[in-house]
């Protein structure tokens, strides 16, 4: 016997509809480019998407295109998130971080339709648009017209929304339609995506406002730091109005003093990003007072936030902190380091230890640990494993991949490729990867990669790249080198040879010159022997 309730879906059109009727004057503020404030509200932008929706319905975007953005967190990336999907095409955001090499090949394997490009992103993008003929038009947004481009066939944003009508209907029919894609490049190889669908992406909000989570209600005050090019900037742009709570969108202004100036103006109550900005938020702060207080949330993730700092935030700035963990292929939320009421009465240093861990598994995420031969592991804090989880918004395959085994096992669960425990109450606490990134300011580097580009120097003989502790980004790459006999290498001869090879922010940030590199008994490189050797000071 089957329940007797109605089948509705679970379309992000929903999610706008019910802010348009329930919080249509709540606000959404930007930061333009030109450091002036932007404010409008729900109930303004709604017809704007709907047009927007349907102009690119007459630019010929069928259900299931790709149509990526290529843009900062503002108004217009957010009325993107409505209108793609609305049109029942797929909201692919460009991380505008990435290598240009990686950049052009991630457009034609999506095979996007069009790019709407920020106009402060134009030069950047001129970079590799030879790389990409299929790209049909691009939409330019903050720019003004008949800006000097390279790129062909411009058009602009406010022309397609001035010269559309809100007489349109959501295409976006049935929840399990593809709705968002992000690419991931936190593996070796080429960069994967992660292809979200309106269902997933719906949960996934709903998940974020519990209050185990984050709570978010409307009275909150919301300032995604985390791009939105990155995750879906953690889901936020979608819980937010759901929940019916305003948004501060920081736009192209990522340093600490407008940051700290928008949080003390705008009343920020939940503020998200990775440790760097956070650091240097805070380190901004203390130079120049400002009043923060108002933060009840400040969510860290990407990677882990120093205990450190932690204690910094909440002891001198009276600013909750709150760990997160996920993954692009998580949507990304997985667990939440919010503590319990029996860990409120615990001394501060205590509090903090706990802080200091990646949190509980939200309701929505499985989780477990296996051993090298896939059996599972007990949750009593000790015993270390991959992390694997599932759920209804963690993925099952990658965009036009087969499944995988190293990324999927055999009974459907996503391997994560971190070592972690779990505690009785189900506190996870990663130890250590599987495989050998570096994660510099909540940004994956391929140590694979980097060492390949290193190798390529005709006076390299060999090159391992492993991640070492950074105060401000967390971790850093520090290369280890085998020079050619002979040769008479330097550390600038291979910077200068590696900086029109890989992004700025891959660049060791030190080389060392080595007699060898260590091996294990099947020849690889012995990684393990190498940060070792570099915390026991050995490598200097």
């Amino acid at each position: 016997m089957f329940g007797l309730m109605q089948d509705y879906p679970l379309t992000i059109d929903r999610i706008l509809e019910h802010a348009r009727h329930v919080h249509s004057r709540q606000r959404v503020m930007t930061l333009l480019p030109d450091g002036s404030l932007h404010t409008t509200t729900y109930g303004e932008m709604y017809p704007r998407i709907k047009r927007l929706a349907k102009a690119l319905v007459k630019l010929g975007v069928e259900p299931g295109d790709r149509v990526a953005t290529f843009a900062w967190n503002t108004y217009q990336h957010f009325e993107l998130y409505y209108a793609i999907p609305g049109a029942g095409a797929v909201c692919h955001t460009l991380n505008l971080r990435l290598f240009p090499d990686q950049l052009a090949y991630i457009v034609n394997h999506a095979d996007d339709k069009i790019v709407f490009i920020d106009g402060t992103l134009i030069p950047l993008y001129e970079r590799f648009a030879d790389q990409t003929p299929n790209v049909q038009h691009y939409v330019l947004m903050n720019a003004p017209k008949g800006v000097e481009t390279k790129l062909p066939n411009v058009l602009y944003y406010e022309d397609l929304i001035a010269g559309s009508d809100d007489d349109f209907e959501w295409r976006s029919t049935d929840e399990r339609m593809a709705a968002g894609m992000c690419y991931t490049s936190g593996t070796t190889g080429d960069p994967k995506g992660a292809l979200y669908s309106h269902r997933s992406t719906v949960l996934h909000a709903m998940a974020a406002n519990q209050m185990s989570v984050l709570g978010i209600g409307e009275r909150d005050v919301i300032l995604p730091v985390v791009p939105m090019f990155h995750v879906m900037a953690w889901g936020i742009p979608y819980a937010a109005p759901m929940a019916g709570a305003a948004l501060a969108m920081p736009g192209p202004h990522l340093k600490p003093e407008p940051l700290a100036n928008l949080i003390e103006s705008q009343r920020v109550t939940i503020a998200a990003g990775v440790p760097t900005i956070w650091n240097a938020l805070y380190q901004e702060v203390k130079a120049h007072a400002r009043d923060i207080s108002c933060v009840r949330s400040l969510v860290v993730g990407g990677s882990a936030m120093p205990r450190s700092l932690t204690a910094a935030y909440e002891s001198e700035l009276g600013v909750n902190v709150l760990h997160a963990w996920g993954m692009t292929e998580m949507s990304p939320i997985g667990t939440v380091n919010i503590l319990r009421a029996e860990q409120e009465s615990l001394d501060q240093e205590a509090r903090w230890d706990i802080k200091a861990s990646q949190g509980i598994p939200v309701f929505g995420v499985e989780v477990r640990i296996v051993d090298e031969e896939g059996r599972e592991l007990p949750w009593d804090g000790q015993s270390m494993g991959e992390l694997q989880v599932r759920g209804p918004w963690i993925i099952k395959q990658y965009f036009k991949r087969d499944v995988a085994p190293e990324s999927f096992t055999a009974d459907g669960w996503f391997r994560t490729g971190d070592v972690v425990t779990l505690d009785p109450d189900g506190l996870m606490t990663i130890k250590d990867r599987t495989k050998d990134l570096v994660k510099s300011g909540g940004e994956w580097i391929s140590t694979v990669e980097l060492e390949s580009a290193i190798m390529g120097h005709p006076d390299v003989l060999e090159a391992a790249v492993i991640a070492v502790p950074d105060a401000r980004w967390s971790e850093r790459p520090l290369a280890a080198v085998v020079a050619r006999p002979g040769s008479n290498l330097t550390e600038q001869a291979i910077m200068e040879y590696l900086s029109t090879r890989v992004a700025k922010f891959w660049l060791p940030d030190r080389v060392l010159f080595v007699t060898e590199i260590p091996k294990t008994s099947v020849g690889k490189f012995d990684k393990k022997t190498l940060r070792r050797r570099y915390a026991e000071g050995e490598l200097s």
